[in-house]
C-alpha cells in the first residue's frame, strides 16, 4: 500500500470516527462499508443480522473457505478527544477501536482484490452489534455460515498497553466467556416500624451479597479463573417503608465452560437456601452471552505462519496477560474453527487510558500493520 492509498484509508477511519453508530444501527457505516467492498469486487450482501455485511471474492479453483470479521458498532460514551475529527454525534464514540478494526479489513480487502492471486472463497463479514454481545448471535441466526460458508474464522481487536508492531495469540482461551445474571427477591413489605410483619427483602439482598462474594475463595479451586461482579442493586421508595422485593444483576465471567457451570450451580443452591432462611422468594435469571473465547490450535498456527513467513516486522508472542473480558467473536469460533488475536495500540498515555475510556483513539499505523496481517493470512490460508 502506498503513502497515498494509505492516507486515503485513515481518512475512511476518521469519516467512521466522526460518525459513530450503537449497538444494531450501524446504518452508516454498512452503507460505506458495503460501497467500498462493492468498488474492490467483492459480491455484497447486506442485512444479514440487521445490518451486517458480507462481502465474497472468489479465486481460482480451490475449495477452502476462509472467514475474517471486523466489528462496526461505537459505544454510549461522550468523547473528550480535541482532534480534527472528533466525533460529531454528542454521547456516543468509538471508544474501542472498532472504527479502525473495519477500516484495516476495508484496506486488506483492497489489497487482497488487487494484489494476491489466491485460491478459493474469502468472506469479509463486518458485524453490529459486538458491545451489547449480540451481533454475532443475530448474524449466526440468520445463516451467516449456512449462507457463506467458512472452515476456518478469524478476528482481531486492538489492545492498549502493547506495543504497535506487536501481535499477542495463542492457542487455548484468550478471553473470558460471560453470564449476565438477574436475581429478583420477593418479600414482603410494609411498615418500617413494624418489621415483624414482613418479610424484608433488603435482609436477603446482604445475604446474598455475602455469599456469592464467597464463591471465588471457597467453591473454586485457586487455578479456576473467575471474576463475580454485582454491578446493580433496585430496591425501596422511602426510608421508613420495608420494599417488598429488590433486584440484583451481576456478571460472571470465567475462562471455561466447566467453570461456568460450577459458579451457576452454586449460585442456585445460594438462592434456594437465602430463600429459605428469609423466608422470601427468588426468581433467578441466567443469560448465558457468550462462551470462553477458544483458538483452535490448527488455526492458531497458520496465523502464527502467515505473519513469520509474510510480516517480518511483526513481534508475535503469547498473553501477556489473562484477558478476563469478554468478545461474542466466540460464538463465530465456537461453530467453526478459529484464532482471535490482539494487535498491539502503543504503550504509555497513547489513547488517553483503556479501551471504553472517553479519550480512547485506535492507532492509525495499525491500519497498515493490521491490513498487511489479514494479507498475509489469505496468502498462506487461501493456497
Amino acid at each position: 500500500m502506498d503513502e497515498k492509498q494509505l492516507d486515503a484509508f485513515i481518512g475512511i477511519r476518521h469519516q467512521i470516527h466522526q460518525h459513530p453508530e450503537l449497538e444494531g444501527d450501524t446504518i452508516q457505516t454498512a452503507q460505506l462499508v458495503a460501497d467500498h467492498l462493492n468498488a474492490y469486487g467483492y459480491q455484497m450482501h447486506r442485512n444479514i443480522g440487521g445490518h451486517g455485511v458480507v462481502g465474497v471474492l472468489k479465486k481460482g479453483q480451490g475449495d477452502k473457505r476462509l472467514g475474517i470479521r471486523a466489528d462496526m458498532d461505537a459505544l454510549p460514551i461522550l468523547e473528550k478527544n480535541h482532534f480534527s475529527y472528533v466525533s460529531k454525534v454528542a454521547g456516543k464514540m468509538h471508544a474501542c477501536g472498532h472504527d479502525g478494526h473495519t477500516t484495516l479489513l476495508l484496506a486488506a480487502a483492497k489489497q487482497i482484490a488487487d494484489q494476491v492471486d489466491f485460491n478459493g472463497t474469502l468472506n469479509l463479514i463486518f458485524q453490529p452489534a459486538e458491545e451489547t454481545l449480540k451481533g454475532a448471535k443475530q448474524m449466526i441466526e440468520q445463516g451467516l455460515f449456512e449462507k457463506f460458508p467458512c472452515d476456518a474464522v478469524y478476528g482481531l481487536h486492538n489492545m492498549p498497553g502493547i506495543a504497535v508492531g506487536t501481535v499477542e495469540v495463542q492457542t487455548g482461551t484468550m478471553m473470558a466467556g460471560l453470564n449476565k445474571v438477574v436475581c429478583k427477591i420477593i418479600g414482603l413489605g410494609g411498615h418500617g416500624g413494624i418489621p415483624e410483619l414482613t418479610h424484608d427483602p433488603v435482609l436477603a439482598v446482604g445475604a446474598f451479597i455475602d455469599a456469592v462474594n464467597s464463591i471465588k475463595s471457597r467453591n473454586l479451586a485457586v487455578q479456576d479463573y473467575a471474576v463475580i461482579s454485582i454491578g446493580s442493586i433496585h430496591t425501596g421508595t422511602a426510608f421508613n417503608i420495608i420494599p417488598n422485593e429488590a433486584v440484583i444483576q451481576l456478571s460472571i465471567r470465567t475462562d471455561s465452560k466447566a467453570v461456568m457451570q460450577k459458579i451457576t450451580q452454586r449460585l442456585k443452591q445460594i438462592t434456594q437456601g437465602i430463600a429459605l432462611s428469609f423466608n422470601v422468594k427468588f426468581e433467578l435469571i441466567i443469560d448465558d452471552l457468550v462462551p470462553p473465547l477458544v483458538n483452535s490450535p490448527h488455526e492458531t498456527e497458520i496465523l502464527i505462519q502467515a505473519l513469520q513467513r509474510h510480516q517480518k516486522e511483526i513481534v508475535v508472542r503469547g498473553l501477556s496477560e489473562k484477558k478476563m473480558t469478554s468478545e461474542d467473536f466466540a460464538l463465530m469460533s465456537d461453530i467453526v474453527p478459529g484464532c482471535y488475536f490482539f494487535l498491539g495500540n502503543g504503550e504509555g498515555s497513547f489513547g488517553g487510558c483503556s479501551i471504553h475510556n472517553a479519550e480512547y483513539d485506535f492507532n492509525d499505523e495499525n491500519i497498515l500493520i493490521g491490513s498487511n496481517c489479514w494479507k498475509a493470512l489469505v496468502e498462506t490460508y487461501l493456497v
